[in-house]
């Protein structure tokens, strides 16, 4: 019941309602938290992807390029420096473009 605190209706006061709401929303959190990281990763490649056409590439390109030139940035790292760092993004393009 103490977990179920909060909840609208029935599922705050009914044990067997309460019961049945906790256990579906301690599903949907076991499997949220797997699928999160799924999303994070489609966000970061949507940002290296956008950073990398302004830079007259694509992103399959600018990660092939990166791996053949042992480049070990992940794609947390690219995206962050897409975003927050757009010099340091366009020295690793360059480097990849020169190769």
């Amino acid at each position: 019941m103490k977990q179920a605190k909060g909840y609208f209706g029935a599922k705050k006061n009914v044990y067997t309602v309460a019961k049945n709401a906790v256990d579906k929303a301690m599903l949907y959190s076991y499997r949220d938290r797997k699928k999160k990281k799924g999303e994070f990763r489609r966000l970061w490649i949507q940002r290296i992807n956008a950073a990398a056409r302004q830079h007259g590439m694509s992103y399959s390109e600018l990660m092939g390029g990166i791996s053949q030139q042992n480049i070990h940035l992940n794609r947390k790292v690219l995206a962050d420096l897409a975003m927050n760092h757009p010099g340091a993004f366009k020295a690793v393009v360059d480097e990849v473009k020169n190769a």
